[in-house]
């Protein structure tokens, strides 16, 4: 597990190592800078190279404010990194155009305009992903008991809490949950980024929560990095239900939590599922982290599935790889043969603090 880990790192810094060598190049090459602000900017590239990994490395360890700034700090760069090398392939695209059809558009000009649409791109994208939205929406079940009908339950997931959003921004969903008046809430993995952090301290705004049916979670990936008993611990002291693979019935519904682990095979998640004595007659939510092995929580008789996990990709070029992989089911409210999946895009973000295309939310489902 060790080495598999140090591998992974290993890979991680060769990437950022070659996407800063792009951008270095290409500012080189098409700026035409004088051999004193090339070694300048190739010091200043190659510390940039090793801040995120160096920064998360840390993160893990310790939770205090020099590392928290540190994390952030390297973990926005990362997100202007994105543009900035998705700017040079465009630069070079442009020049080459330019030498094939005998345009002379200076090279710098190029540059600034190009780069500079990039800089404007991670800036709002930044700036985006703090402005949390509320997307309501209706939805319907098969044999919803009558006292169901009107109530309102408010889906959050994917607040990676840690370096970057911390305690201030638990509070701030709390309060909001509470303005928006949900009868019951629905934390659905990655409430933690699984860095080191005050694990209690985090969790401790959910005691606030109003909700009158209460609050169920589940684990996700990223509170299964390490220790997850550390998290349920932390949540259940605030008063949040956690649902470790089982069921509960709140006035004749069925809320049903199964833990990320239990994704791993098709097996594995089904005996879960039985585990939990869901009954297919009676109407169901069913919450658990990703929106994987969807056809087995049909044919088990969920009747709504609930999830995050693909934050919708969050910005391009990644949305595209995420709905590559997912299909229909990255994003929204879909069908499944008798089931209902909804996927989140997350009320928060992971790596780069950005959102460009994708919103960060919190999803209001009134029964209807």
């Amino acid at each position: 597990m060790r080495r598999s880990r140090l591998n992974f790192i290993f890979a991680i810094q060769i990437i950022l190592f070659l996407a800063h060598a792009v951008v270095f190049a290409t500012w080189v090459s098409l700026w035409d800078a004088n051999p004193a602000d090339v070694s300048r900017f190739g010091i200043a590239f190659g510390l940039l190279s090793v801040s995120f990994v160096g920064a998360s490395l840390l993160a893990f360890r310790y939770y205090n404010l020099f590392v928290r700034a540190l994390y952030t700090a390297a973990a926005i760069w990362l997100g202007i990194l994105n543009f900035c090398v998705l700017a040079s392939l465009v630069c070079w695209v442009v020049y080459g155009g330019e030498r094939l059809a005998r345009v002379a558009w200076p090279p710098r000009d190029l540059v600034l305009t190009v780069f500079g649409l990039a800089a404007v791109l991670a800036f709002y994208g930044t700036a985006n992903s703090f402005v949390l939205r509320v997307r309501p929406l209706e939805v319907s079940l098969p044999n919803l008991p009558d006292a169901w009908r009107n109530r309102v339950a408010a889906l959050v997931s994917d607040t990676h809490l840690g370096p970057v959003r911390a305690a201030r921004f638990s509070r701030r969903v709390a309060k909001l949950l509470n303005r928006l008046r949900a009868d019951i809430v629905f934390l659905t993995g990655d409430f933690y980024d699984g860095t080191a952090a005050d694990v209690f301290k985090l969790a401790n705004p959910l005691a606030l929560l109003e909700a009158p049916l209460g609050a169920y979670f589940v684990t996700g990936n990223h509170e299964e990095f390490s220790n997850p008993r550390q998290y349920r611990d932390a949540l259940a002291k605030a008063g949040v239900r956690v649902l470790h693979s089982e069921a509960v019935n709140v006035e004749g519904l069925q809320i049903v939590g199964i833990s990320y682990h239990e994704l791993a095979t098709s097996e594995r998640f089904r005996d879960a599922l039985v585990r939990t004595g869901l009954d297919p007659a009676a109407p169901s939510i069913l919450l658990v982290h990703a929106p994987n092995r969807l056809w087995e929580a049909e044919q088990a008789g969920v009747s709504l599935q609930l999830s995050g996990h693909t934050h919708q990709g969050q910005f391009f070029p990644w949305t595209l790889a995420v709905s590559r992989i997912y299909g229909k089911f990255a994003y929204g409210l879909h069908k499944l043969g008798n089931m209902q999946v909804y996927i989140t895009s997350g009320a928060g973000t992971w790596g780069p603090p950005l959102r460009l295309g994708t919103d960060p939310e919190i999803v209001l489902f009134r029964f209807v």
